[in-house]
C-alpha cells in the first residue's frame, strides 16, 4: 500500500537534521525525531524505522503526518508543538472566584472546597460550566 504522507527533505533540511544528530547538544527526543525523519526521507518503511529506533510504528506514522501537514519545525518540537489553550475564566470571573473564596463558607461547612466553589460559580451564573480543576489552577495562579 502506498504511503499517504511522503517525507521529502530539502538539502538544507537534511543538513540541519544531521547537525542535530551529530552535535550531541540536543534532547534525546529531538535527536530521535531527526533520525526518524531522515530515515523516512530515504524511503525506509515505518516498520523498519520503528525497529531501528525502537519506537512504536504509530509514532513514526504520526511524525510523517505532522511533517507533511505542519512542517519540520513542528515535528522536532514534538507532539504538542503548536498546541494553544484558551483561558477558561476572564479577569472579572477570576475576581468573583477569589472574592467568593475569601468570603464565608456555605452554611454547614467549615471551608470552601474546589467542588463547592465550582458549583457556586455556575449557580450564580458567573460561568456556564467550570470544573474543580479550573478552580484549583486559577487559585494556584493567584497565590
Amino acid at each position: 500500500m502506498a504511503k499517504k504522507y511522503i517525507v521529502k527533505l530539502t538539502e538544507e533540511e537534511r543538513k540541519m537534521l544531521k547537525g542535530i544528530i551529530s552535535t550531541g547538544e540536543n534532547p534525546a527526543k529531538k535527536i530521535l525525531r531527526a533520525q526518524a525523519i531522515l530515515k523516512a526521507d530515504k524511503s525506509w518503511t515505518d516498520e523498519k524505522i520503528s525497529e531501528a529506533l525502537d519506537v512504536n510504528k504509530a509514532t513514526i506514522e504520526r511524525m510523517r503526518k505532522q511533517f507533511v501537514e505542519e512542517g519540520l519545525e513542528n515535528v522536532l518540537k514534538g507532539r504538542y508543538g503548536n498546541r494553544q489553550y484558551s483561558r477558561k475564566l476572564d479577569g472579572k470571573q477570576e475576581a468573583q472566584l477569589i472574592a467568593m473564596t475569601c468570603g464565608e463558607a456555605p452554611e454547614g461547612r467549615l471551608r470552601w472546597t474546589l467542588h463547592l466553589l465550582a458549583d457556586r460559580m455556575v449557580e450564580l451564573k458567573y460561568v456556564d460550566s467550570i470544573s474543580h480543576e479550573t478552580v484549583r489552577q486559577t487559585l494556584k495562579k493567584m497565590s
